[in-house]
């Protein structure tokens, strides 16, 4: 992913935000095209704060760009394309949680992301090719709601087996499959483009 023709591949983190030793930080430590969308200092769950950033992120890169999102940050995505309409040449989107259903302790209650905007997650169509990463054994959505979120949203299903959240906690750390994914999208939606 050298050639200057390649997107850029935009990160966008869940609710912990930088974590030195997730996959997404691994990832974007091996591209040539990236940026972070930085954690808030204020509003940390504010969707409208967490859309706005994104925003923000993208309105500043020129060129195509490839979103790679995991967790709350999947939800940031298509909220944040629900509203927005700049192009996005593909999106990878892992292990999105259910905020509809009570989450285990350490996260925010349901009455929280209510209130900060998290509900109702979208479930139109997405304006861009998007890939979604479920996991059988995810402590924050069961494998069947991410398979009818990946429907609702037109997306390509990878099945990734018992990968719990695809976290630290998980086991991941490195995360080999990202990258060839994230290759894998910029290859089949720069034939669209």
């Amino acid at each position: 992913m050298n050639n200057s023709d390649s997107p850029t591949v935009v990160i966008v983190p869940g609710l912990r935000d930088h974590v030195a030793d997730h996959w997404q930080t691994l990832l974007a430590e091996k591209l040539d095209k990236v940026v972070t969308v930085a954690p808030l200092e204020h509003d940390k769950l504010s969707l409208s704060a967490r859309v706005a950033a994104l925003d923000h992120v993208l309105s500043e890169v020129s060129g195509p760009v490839v979103l790679v999102a995991h967790s709350a940050g999947v939800m940031i995505t298509v909220h944040w394309a629900a509203l927005h309409d700049r192009p996005v040449q593909g999106a990878l989107l892992a292990a999105p949680p259910d905020f509809s259903t009570p989450l285990p302790e350490g996260y925010p209650a349901r009455e929280d992301l209510d209130s900060n905007g998290w509900n109702p997650t979208p479930l139109q169509p997405l304006p861009f090719p998007s890939t979604v990463v479920a996991s059988h054994n995810d402590p924050l959505a069961s494998y069947e709601r991410v398979v009818e979120l990946a429907e609702a949203w037109g997306s390509k299903l990878v099945d990734a087996g018992n990968v719990g959240h695809l976290n630290p906690a998980s086991g991941f750390g490195y995360w080999p499959q990202a990258e060839e994914l994230v290759e894998d999208l910029i290859r089949e939606t720069a034939v669209l483009g």
